[in-house]
């Protein structure tokens, strides 16, 4: 059965492979590391109960540790990585998600690969990302940008709904570990779709997928880069359902523009003066 320190080797090995020969420990990083630590040297804990309804019972030791990717076209090779991510170890042995796959949705051969947080409640209930009323922001986003959301790929950081003890529609970001125990399968879908600009929504999907720190004001606004592709940081989805402020949708609306010129897009005036102070 996996470790919890096997998703941190994990997320070590996906780091050096793109590249990285340092990793930025931030206090919560660090706290989770001594946690690491102190599990290391306890028995295995007994499992909470099943009414808190995550993935901590015991499992078979044959389940997937290291992705084996198949196929014959993008489909194929995303259908394997979805059945392995149904029985990913390295996330199941954390005990602190729940047991429902939200895997991804979209085109296969998207120039747009948006990704996000985690799921929540609406996902895990519709196994679909960005469902519900951030769902629905999103897709107004991509109507304004005079795209749907048939034309882009959409998937999140951690692919199981983060538990709460007597959860029922409240949700949590994820932690680091949780984000490091999944990263290996994100990073294989960007590694097959292979779109030509990445958005992150929210500073937590940049944190995660980019090793950035810091305010998602000091992200967003200039390009960065994983694999070789441009990523674009900018507002999640619900952070407009919870600001009425026309400046923060207009910010939001800046990096829209900065992709959709990133990709050769036909901007029309109108377009660019979305959320523009009236003169």
């Amino acid at each position: 059965m996996s470790r919890p320190v096997d998703a941190l080797i994990e997320f070590l090995e996906s780091e050096q492979a793109r590249g990285k020969s340092h990793v930025f420990l931030d206090d919560e990083a660090r706290e989770g590391m001594r946690e690491l630590y102190i599990r290391a040297r306890k028995p295995i804990a007994t499992p909470p109960s099943p009414a808190v309804e995550i993935a901590s019972a015991p499992r078979p030791i044959a389940q997937t540790t290291k992705l084996i990717i198949d196929g014959s076209d993008k489909a194929a090779k995303l259908e394997s990585v979805k059945r392995q991510a149904a029985s990913w170890a390295p996330a199941h042995a954390l005990g602190s998600l729940r047991e429902t796959l939200v895997f991804a949705s979209g085109n296969v051969d998207a120039k747009i690969m948006m990704i996000g947080e985690a799921p929540g409640y609406h996902e895990e209930k519709d196994i679909q990302p960005f469902v519900g009323p951030a769902g629905q922001k999103l897709n107004d986003i991509l109507k304004a940008m005079g795209i749907s959301r048939d034309e882009i790929y959409i998937s999140s950081l951690v692919k199981f709904r983060p538990a709460i003890p007597k959860q029922t529609t409240n949700n949590r970001k994820p932690n680091p570990e949780e984000i490091a125990s999944c990263l290996p399968l994100v990073l294989a879908e960007i590694d097959i779709v292979q779109p030509e600009i990445i958005i992150a929504l929210g500073g937590t999907a940049a944190e995660g997928l980019l090793n950035l720190s810091g305010s998602l004001e000091s992200m967003r606004g200039t390009w960065h880069q994983i694999s070789n592709i441009p990523v674009r940081v900018t507002y999640h989805p619900s952070y407009l359902l919870q600001s009425s402020s026309n400046q923060v949708k207009r910010l939001l609306w800046e990096d829209m523009l900065a992709v959709m010129e990133k990709l050769g897009m036909t901007i029309s005036e109108k377009q660019r003066g979305f959320f523009l102070p009236k003169a």
